[in-house]
């Protein structure tokens, strides 16, 4: 097996957190544990399929901790392991410009459908 290698710490970032919904599951997995209902709650918008995908890929990864409590009916969460928690504090500050841009991002967001429906 050969290591990869990333030409700066934002590719190694994004080779665990790529994927459109994982920086949210693991911004929701910040507070605490959850059920796969809550999260699918949590992330809007996410097919429940590409949420299961998700989830696996993180915790392959180490980025989460599956725990099944082996009950009927089924009853399983998903945590953040301490790896998943330092990646956790990066997305704060994402978060914070995020709020400060909110209406520069919608505008950009709109002009993009906009666009998109001349296309």
């Amino acid at each position: 097996m050969t290591e990869a290698t990333f030409r700066c710490g934002l590719e190694a970032v994004l080779a665990i957190l790529g994927g459109k919904w994982k920086p949210l599951i693991v911004y929701h997995l910040a507070s605490g544990s959850k059920r796969t209902g809550q999260l699918r709650r949590l992330v809007t918008n996410v097919s429940e399929k590409m949420l299961i995908q998700h989830l696996k890929e993180l915790a392959d990864d180490g980025v989460i901790r599956r725990i099944d409590f082996q009950t009927v009916p089924p009853h399983v969460e998903y945590e953040l392991t301490a790896f998943g928690r330092s990646l956790a504090e990066l997305l704060a500050p994402l978060c914070e410009w995020g709020t400060r841009h909110t209406s520069e991002v919608a505008m950009i967001v709109e002009k993009r459908a906009r666009v998109e429906e001349v296309a």
